[in-house]
């Protein structure tokens, strides 16, 4: 079979590799694309009260044995210190090197068993792990539903419903058939749907809280029409979430959903982990767009200070996989920063206008979810000179504004306007792209998150917190 050691071997490096992939957008499957359409469901987490249908398009892993905390703490940057029972919480691991692999959010349901959910990136490498070190675990893997199902049945671990904006509590309190029990932000409790008891996490996608609902899967058209008779009998306008909507919520609350997982160079552990990794994994196929090219791929590596995660890093901890590359790069003058970037609106309007017009086009940006890669890496300059990068971006209903979210150089203020290079230098095979050239968009440096509410109400946490 074979690995993504094989893949690269046939390029020139991997960043060849990964600008000329045809894995094609970013798909977020099985959900329909809108409900009613994505301005009113952008709205609707802000206004209203929305809907999330998160049951396809995240990996779940379950990791249980006599040391799956060992296991786990061993392998992310995490304290688990204080993680009790009916807790969550963000959990990242890092390379040897000290470079961000992924993300998930942990649920610890038991002493001896946890449930991990997310993007491929982290799952992939805790499944080698457990593989590749002598643990006393066991690991569960139930990946995503397929991008293109083609009409076939798709069937998961556990259904996932997330409730959330202004009028979420009236549509919670009636399904729930009564006030529900105080849960603390990213804690865990029971609450009632309809004859079902379920597990409920207070957590909010899009920068304001929410309740976060799990459990067999064989209980979702159940539990999912019990919450729209629920919001009906409340009186309450709720709004279900399509999946382009859905793909932007990240914008407003300030978390980087895709960064590149930084395992393409390494000897040792990331070498026979990229042997492990088959040709056909998300890390062989997906695809590096933007104006940024380099002939070094850890060019595109971010670290967990660059991201806001420092403060998560269990320095207490004996040991773990990363933590004296990450001791040297601590307070590294290095280090970039997470911002937000607000593009000007007549240079948004100028490259829309282009594709109105004779003869080669800018780069098309697409509403609402302007990426076109599994990974974004878009130029950000001052005075011609390279000060960042912009890795997620999309077009926010609520601020009626583009909006990127990236990585600067410290010395970079919020209120500072710099030039993004829209658009790539060269022709690649991504089917994603066409024939087009490049723009200069002003951006002005904006904070993190960008939600007023997000900044003042949400919960203390990496969206709120810096290093």
């Amino acid at each position: 079979m074979p690995s993504l050691n094989d893949e690269i071997r046939k390029h020139a490096n991997p960043v060849e590799m990964l600008r000329n992939s045809k894995a094609g957008m970013y798909v977020y499957p099985v959900v329909a694309p809108e409900f009613q359409n994505w301005r009113v469901e952008q709205a609707a987490w802000r206004d209203k009260a929305v809907l999330f249908d998160q049951s396809h398009h995240m990996d779940e892993v379950i990791v249980e044995g006599p040391q799956a905390e060992e296991f786990l703490a061993f392998h992310g940057i995490n304290s688990f210190a204080n993680f009790g029972l009916n807790r969550a919480k963000h959990y990242v691991p890092v390379t040897p090197n000290g470079h961000v692999i992924g993300d998930h959010i942990v649920f610890r349901e038991h002493d001896d068993r946890f449930v991990l959910v997310g993007r491929a990136p982290t799952s992939n490498w805790l499944m080698f792990a457990a593989a590749w070190g002598k643990w006393n675990v066991r690991l569960r893997y139930d990946p995503r539903s397929p991008s293109r199902p083609d009409g076939e049945r798709v069937l998961r671990e556990h259904y996932r419903y997330q409730i959330q904006g202004p009028d979420a509590p009236k549509v919670i309190e009636k399904m729930n058939g009564g006030p529900i029990p105080e849960i603390r932000f990213f804690h865990v409790d029971w609450i009632n749907v309809g004859s079902r008891r379920v597990q409920a996490l207070r957590h909010g996608m899009s920068g304001a809280p929410g309740l976060e609902i799990w459990g067999p899967y064989r209980d979702k058209h159940y539990i999912h029409s019990t919450i729209l008779e629920a919001a009906r009998d409340a009186g309450v306008d709720l709004v279900q979430c399509g999946s382009r909507a859905y793909a932007t919520n990240t914008l407003e609350s300030g978390w980087i959903p895709s960064p590149l997982p930084g395992i393409y160079t390494g000897d040792g552990m990331l070498a026979d982990y990229r042997d492990w990794l088959g040709a056909d994994s998300y890390e062989a196929a997906c695809a590096i767009g933007g104006s940024f090219v380099s002939g070094n791929i850890e060019d595109y590596y971010v670290n967990p200070f660059e991201l806001g995660y420092g403060f998560y890093i269990g320095w207490k901890k004996s040991d773990f996989i990363g933590k004296d590359a990450l001791a040297s790069m601590k307070d590294a003058p290095t280090n970039r920063k997470k911002v937000t970037f607000e593009w000007n609106r007549e240079d948004v309007l100028n490259v829309i206008a282009s594709a109105f017009e004779d003869g080669s086009p800018f780069k098309w940006i697409d509403f609402p979810m302007v990426n076109y890669a599994s990974a974004s890496a878009d130029m950000l300059l001052k005075d011609d000179r390279m000060v960042g990068m912009s890795m997620f971006t999309s077009y926010s209903w609520n601020e009626r504004r583009v909006l990127s979210l990236g990585v600067v150089d410290q010395e970079i203020e919020v209120g500072d306007v710099l030039t993004l290079k829209w658009g790539e230098p060269e022709p690649t095979q991504k089917t994603s792209t066409e024939p087009h050239r490049q723009a200069d968009i002003r951006v002005r440096v904006s904070p993190t998150p960008f939600s007023k509410e997000a900044r003042e109400n949400y919960a203390e946490s990496w969206r709120t917190r810096r290093a």
